[in-house]
């Protein structure tokens, strides 16, 4: 009974999870290369040894820090993964490697023309950077993991603007990032590539949407401006009012305010002030 359940336990396991299953395969490949490749292997061993020392030299290999090899023999790969970094020995009749780099690679993504969903032609361009992750998947996976990648964020990055307006491309830029980073790095598990971030670099709008979002945000300003200074009037018409009413109830208060204004207008000393006589001492002359 335990052992069914077991076996019922692991049964489901590889069912949800098929890709671990495959990379595990991957990683612990299936070494046997049958009678005929042992044959071969025997006899590679017999050349290396009868031609040392000078066959050593076509068996040692030195991967850098950065790199990682991977060793096929007979056209399967070694157990054990990838190699490296250091030194490590390889049968010069049998085995073939291919050293995967490890660092982290930048791609700038060409300018893509994108009909956005409405109906603006847009002109974005991007930054991927992305590293190698798991050497041997990249190896056998994919003919050529970075050209994949790159391809992939290109369409990618179509796909994903083409779902959008304009307003949410250029207040939304990050968001969109971090879409694309996650549906890279999901997309590209599969090849052994770590997506690491990706970047909106720019967005070029044509020239006429560019007038016309300048147009727009021009008579905006007007209209504020318009606006405030309709507030403005309408605070100083207040003001004056009250001031009217506080210099109505003392006529000394206007005379005063002649006066300051006769002041005011001396200071130039460029214009004629013509006094004008009060209006109180007009009925004296007339009845007169």
């Amino acid at each position: 009974m335990c052992s069914f359940s077991k076996f019922g336990r692991q049964r489901i396991y590889m069912q949800i999870c098929p890709n671990i299953q495959d990379s595990l395969s991957l990683e612990n490949p299936n070494t046997d290369i049958g009678f005929c490749g042992r044959i071969l292997v025997g006899l590679s061993l017999i050349f290396l040894l009868i031609t040392l020392p000078i066959s050593i030299w076509m068996c040692i290999v030195i991967v850098k820090e950065y790199q990682r090899a991977i060793i096929f023999r007979l056209g399967r790969l070694l157990s054990g993964g990838a190699k490296g970094p250091g030194l490590f020995f390889v049968l010069p009749c049998t085995d073939s490697f291919i050293n995967v780099d490890m660092r982290t690679v930048t791609f700038n993504i060409p300018p893509q023309e994108v009909l956005t969903r409405d109906s603006v032609a847009v002109c974005v361009d991007a930054l991927v950077y992305y590293r190698v992750q798991n050497p041997t998947l990249a190896v056998a996976n994919v003919s050529n993991a970075d050209a994949a990648t790159q391809l992939l964020a290109q369409t990618t990055l179509r796909n994903v603007l083409s779902n959008k307006n304009l307003a949410e491309i250029l207040s939304d830029c990050e968001h969109i990032a971090h879409f694309m980073q996650v549906t890279l790095d999901n997309a590209t598990d599969d090849w052994g590539i770590k997506v690491e971030r990706v970047e909106i670099k720019d967005v070029k709008l044509p020239p006429q949407l560019l007038r016309a979002m300048a147009s727009e945000a021009e008579a905006t300003r007007e209209a504020r401006a318009k606006v405030i200074a309709a507030e403005g009037e309408m605070s100083a018409s207040r003001a004056l009012k009250e001031a009217s009413l506080v210099i109505a109830e003392s006529p000394s208060a206007l005379q005063l305010r002649y006066l300051q204004t006769l002041n005011t207008i001396a200071e130039e000393k460029n214009s004629t002030i013509i006094l004008a006589l009060p209006l109180e001492i007009l009925p004296k002359f007339v009845n007169t």
